[in-house]
């Protein structure tokens, strides 16, 4: 996979191109044609509003830009490097091919824009002639010989007239700061009369047209593959074009409410030129002198960022991304990409309507803001060891940058919103698709998700109550060397953390820990996950390397469990036809039992599970502790999707003429414990005492999916490995050990 790195042109700008960048497309299309409508529709408070709130969303995306830029080197690419350094690049390209797309629409807009600096000759033209010139007669060579400038001299000749027309900028400016108010005779249409809040319904209608005056301050980080020391360049020049933007649209809203009607603004599109000294000339030159700088910022801009999406081979046609990624000269112009931009630029100018476009690239924008600020927040959060920039931001600046995103968006169009991410979600799932070995989704929240489970697990320790008073939910943990052997053990342990408990499996490596142990571990234990990865499989899966079977269980059950409650059940498993493996099963529970665990015992066999035959329970008179357990252990088995068409059936064993009272005392249970178990599933057998237990379990649950038997410690102290090999004829059984009576509650 090639790099970003690949794109950095070795140029050497310094600071000046990345603040002037920034801005000229601050200070530009905007501020000319749609500040003075903002105002008039709005009024002076309303436009402030506008100011703050776009502010509110661009100044912590500026932190988080120049926090990130100083913690790593940025190359070419600039915001996609970024974002793709920082999420991974499936997400990054994702979001690159946004801010692509958003950069050469701005072009287009800019264009666009340049053309109503000759409303003038549109105007002549329609009074002389009786024709209305289109604007298109402007823009497309406007756009013509804005491409052939940059293709022919690239970024440099780009930087040498963006100092002219940035010059030409601030002067028109100063004349418009010093002209006087336009003189009214009739008292509404005078100055000053639009101190206020009017039209708030409109707000976010007119804070979408105008919001694209403000995303101009991270147009200079596109040149981050051309500049000398990036890290130092674009916070200066980022936060510095950001600040001063800021004041001075404060000031333009200042003046514009005291030297015009509210009638005046809204119906003049090119009201500074009013007010201006010799705003006839200066005010046309200065929008035109604005669109050009705005447009060549971006046009300087987005070719880098496709180059690198390119260097990156993430657009799946090869071809493409061989095209796209080759440069020009020794500082790697990137000229093939700003053919294709000037293209997709050439597309939207022949549309010419500057508030559709406006409103395009702000949602385009919005997605980029807002991506920014969540990945400064989330290495605020996550606190990564290699996150250490010099220039620091805080957590709640980049929280609130997102989250006003995502809001504003919502405001202004929630029909586009969800439209643009569709488009997102749909563009990643293709680079998904052809880039399978690369980081995904997953890899954005890791860092977040690490802090939070941390702290989630010290809250619950802290905040532990009385075990005894708590509701009872098992917190299972499994060891067993034959995990690719026998699936149904792993089964079980799935069923039982997938909605109401928790589940820890562990092979077990049967060794002393060293290299070569280690290596094995960790290559079972990513086939292990991978054989696992399944749609509601909630079992947390490891490994665990120990040199006898009896030190891997006094370290698993010494492990800590992922649910932030302590384990309270170890799952032991043999397999029927090797029933000696049940002898050291039976060796190390009383080491189970020292820590106050339920123990239960699976006895797997060959045949199949039938789901739909169901769990049967069996309880015994001497099922006092157990009985609760075995019926909550089916209830809980029973929510998993595989036994959607199984049912518990109880079955209860008790002396003669005790039928209607343990029929009734079961019922009881299952009333008391609201399990969604029928009378019909319960059925009572009196022993006659010609048939033993086994005998009567077999002739009853020989069909069973899965049969649950309680056992208590005297029957291994009496009986040992008899008892539990005395079902052979039954398919799958848990045996079931309590440590003391649960509540059904």
């Amino acid at each position: 996979m090639g790099t970003a790195k690949s794109t950095h042109g070795g140029a050497g700008f310094g600071t000046a191109p990345v603040f002037f960048t920034a801005i000229s497309t601050i200070l530009g299309a905007i501020l000319f044609l749609r500040f003075g409508y903002a105002v008039g529709s709005l009024g002076f408070w309303g436009a402030i509003l506008i100011i703050v709130v776009g502010h509110l969303i661009t100044f912590p995306t500026a932190l988080a830009i120049s926090e990130i830029a100083t913690n790593t080197r940025v190359e070419g690419g600039g915001e996609y490097f970024i974002i793709s350094r920082s999420f991974g690049l499936k997400i990054g390209s994702t979001i690159g091919i946004a801010l692509y797309l958003s950069q050469a629409i701005s072009v287009a807009f800019y264009i666009i824009a340049f053309t109503e600096a000759f409303e003038p000759l549109f105007n002549w033209c329609q009074n002389h002639f009786g024709f209305v010139l289109p604007r298109q007669a402007i823009s497309i060579p406007a756009l013509g010989l804005l491409a052939l400038l940059i293709l022919k001299k690239g970024a440099g000749m780009g930087v040498k007239a963006l100092y002219v027309v940035v010059g030409i900028l601030f002067l028109a400016l100063l004349l418009f700061f010093l002209g006087k108010p336009i003189e009214a005779e009739e008292a509404l249409r005078q100055p000053g009369n639009n101190f206020g809040f009017f039209n708030r319904e409109n707000f976010f209608v007119v804070f979408a047209i105008c919001f694209p005056a403000f995303t101009g301050m991270t147009a200079g980080v596109g040149l981050s593959g051309d500049l000398k020391n990036p890290g130092k360049s674009i916070p200066l020049g980022t936060l510095g074009g950001t600040a001063i933007g800021m004041l001075v649209y404060l000031a333009i809203v200042w003046k514009m409410s005291i030297s015009a009607s509210q009638a005046d603004l809204t119906e003049h599109q090119l009201i500074m030129a009013h007010i201006a000294l010799g705003g006839s000339i200066i005010i046309p030159l200065g929008l035109a002198a604005s669109t050009i700088s705005s447009a060549l910022g971006s046009i300087m801009v987005a070719p880098r960022t496709l180059q690198a999406l390119a260097f990156d081979k993430i657009i799946p046609f090869r071809k493409f991304n061989y095209l796209m990624s080759k440069g020009k000269g020794k500082t790697r112009e990137p000229f093939n990409a700003a053919v294709v931009s000037f293209a997709i630029a050439l597309i939207f100018v022949a549309l010419g309507d500057v508030d559709a476009v406006a409103g395009i690239i702000s949602m385009f924008f919005l997605i980029t803001y807002g991506s920014l600020c969540l990945i400064s927040f989330l290495n605020h959060f996550g606190a990564p060891p290699s996150y250490r920039p010099k220039f620091k931001s805080r957590w709640y600046f980049s929280l609130t940058g997102f989250l006003l995103s995502i809001w504003v968006m919502f405001m202004i169009s929630p029909f586009y919103t969800i439209l643009s991410m569709v488009i997102i979600v749909m563009l990643y799932l293709v680079i998904e698709y052809y880039n399978k070995e690369q980081k995904g989704l997953v890899n954005i929240f890791k860092g977040a998700l690490f802090q939070l489970n941390r702290k989630l697990q010290v809250y619950m320790q802290k905040n532990q109550s009385d075990a005894d008073a708590e509701e009872w939910r098992p917190a299972v943990v499994c060891i067993s060397s034959h995990s690719f052997e026998r699936e149904k053990p792993l089964d079980l342990m799935k069923w039982l953390s997938y909605k109401h408990g928790f589940g820890t499996y562990f092979h077990y490596i049967e060794g002393y820990y060293s290299k070569h142990t280690y290596t094995e571990a960790r290559a079972i234990h990513k086939e292990l996950i991978k054989l696992q990865n399944e749609e509601d499989n909630t079992l947390y899966i490891d490994t665990m390397i120990s040199p006898s079977y009896t030190s891997a269980i006094a370290q698993v059950i010494q492990a800590p469990s992922i649910s932030g409650m302590e384990n309270n059940m170890v799952l032991f498993e043999y397999d029927k036809n090797n029933p000696e493996e049940i002898e050291r099963i039976l060796e190390n529970i009383k080491l189970t039992k020292a820590g106050n665990f339920d123990v239960c015992i699976f006895a797997g066999s060959n045949s199949a599970i039938r789901f739909r035959n169901g769990i049967h329970v069996w309880i015994r008179p001497t099922d006092l502790l157990n009985t609760n357990l075995m019926i909550l252990l089916g209830y809980i088995m029973m929510a998993h999707p595989d036994w959607h068409k199984g049912h518990i059936k109880i079955f209860s064993i008790c002396s003669p003429g005790k039928r209607e009272e343990t029929k009734s005392e079961l019922e009881e249970r299952i009333a008391t414990g609201r399990l969604p178990i029928t009378l019909t599933n319960i059925e009572i057998i009196a022993s006659g005492g010609n048939q033993t237990v086994s005998e009567i379990i077999t002739t009853h649950s020989k069909q069973a999916a899965l049969t649950i038997i309680g056992f208590r410690d005297e029957k291994i102290k009496h009986q040992g490995d008899t008892f539990f090999n005395s079902f052979s004829d039954i398919g799958d059984i848990l045996f079931v050990n309590a440590a003391q009576s649960k509540e059904m509650k």
